[in-house]
């Protein structure tokens, strides 16, 4: 009898271990794997069992927040980020008496390289790298750079040397501590001032890479005319900054999923100023939607597309929608989806579903895009409502 006590006693103790594991993990981000299971193929609402070995100990009901709503963007902005460090984009050869060496790549220096620091004082722009060169060649001392390398860091000792000819030292690197362009604004979040844009990581043009901001903001731009897509040749709009407006916000992530940051108040875009729902992956259906985007100054408006094939994505992951441009003069006057439409919000049955991200090279009318989900999550703007129900 009293073996029978301590083993049902032991059960009770592991059951309660078990439940106590389910609480704590509903709350961590990746928890889900295999356990989520939609409802219905249009629901918006999510059932996930918590349990081992299939047994079901807690299930939860997990919908999207009924007061969630963010404003629509469609507006053409500027794109100013600051690299963490200064990157190395190239090598170069100095001539000396010895004939041309690059002492940058002589250190194992990389393409891709971020330097942060020289001699131990962090570098956080190409204005703090020229003193450490002049220094180090007029002593004949190397120095000692860290270097970060796909999230390592490295120790180099690197030598400059004189160019042949000319009074300066040099270490045979060409670097860069920023990146600039134009892309369109995705959303605003109305409560907090989050806001989402792009929908793609930036990358560094010439090292590929993306870029680890260190900071960075937006600014209106104005789109002064559009080089024309068509097949094997994107187009691009053509635009410049609008300074004089000033900023609209600041830039504290550069992921997959676009940049992301505040905005310093509320912008209206002219065409949809209400704030709108959101759908899930799920919820997107093949057939007629919009696009909100700039082609001439900064007037945002409204296109035509039809989405071709949406992917219901239980986990984060971008290209997830495909759409075809099928308004005439937006064809007429762009050739389909140009660069600096990336960003451009996605409207289907009055919600937002997502944004433009790419082109398809040889078909300019057509492209990918990224559900919006994705995007509201890397801006850290909570979606999911989790609610406790009975295990069946």
């Amino acid at each position: 009898m009293k073996n029978v006590n301590v083993q049902r006693i032991i059960k009770i103790l592991l059951l309660l271990f078990i439940v106590g594991i389910g609480a704590f993990n509903i709350n961590q981000k990746n928890v889900f794997s295999s356990t989520i299971k939609s409802k219905n193929q249009h629901a918006d609402l999510i059932d996930v069992a918590l349990g081992i070995n299939d047994i079901p100990i807690k299930k939860v009901d997990v919908k999207v927040l009924n007061n969630l709503r963010v404003i629509p963007g469609g507006q053409s902005i500027g794109v100013k980020l600051n690299s963490v460090g200064v990157l190395v984009v190239g090598h170069h050869l100095v001539n000396t008496s010895e004939g041309q060496k690059s002492p940058g790549e002589i250190a194992g220096i990389k393409v891709g390289d971020m330097i942060i620091k020289m001699n131990g004082k962090q570098i956080e722009k190409m204005s703090d790298v020229l003193p450490f060169i002049q220094k180090a060649g007029k002593n004949g001392k190397p120095i000692k750079i860290v270097v970060k390398r796909e999230g390592k860091y490295y120790t180099k000792l690197l030598k400059p040397i004189r160019d042949n000819g000319q009074n300066n030292y040099r270490i045979g690197l060409y670097i860069r501590d920023s990146a600039s362009g134009i892309g369109t604004m995705t959303f605003i979040e109305p409560n907090s001032l989050k806001y989402g844009a792009l929908g793609h990581v930036i990358s560094d043009s010439d090292t590929r890479k993306a870029i680890e901001v260190e900071d960075g903001h937006i600014v209106y731009s104005t789109v002064t005319s559009i080089e024309k897509g068509s097949d094997g040749s994107p187009g691009e709009k053509i635009a410049h900054f609008a300074m004089d407006r000033g900023t609209i916000g600041n830039i504290t992530s550069n992921s997959p999923f676009g940049i992301f940051g505040k905005v310093n108040d509320k912008i209206d875009n002219g065409v949809m100023s209400e704030p709108l729902p959101i759908a899930l992956s799920n919820e997107v259906k093949k057939g007629p939607a919009k696009i909100l985007t700039v082609i001439h100054d900064n007037k945002v408006e409204q296109f035509d597309i039809e989405i071709v094939s949406s992917i219901q994505q239980k986990f984060p992951s971008t290209k997830g929608i495909i759409l075809k441009v099928t308004d005439k003069r937006l064809l007429k006057e762009t050739g389909g989806i140009v660069q600096g439409m990336s960003g451009s919000p996605i409207i289907q049955n009055g919600k937002v579903i997502g944004a433009v991200t790419h082109v398809f090279v040889n078909d300019s009318t057509s492209g990918y895009g990224v559900h919006i989900e994705w995007m509201l999550d890397e801006a850290k703007v909570p979606i999911y409502d989790y609610q406790d129900k009975k295990a069946s």
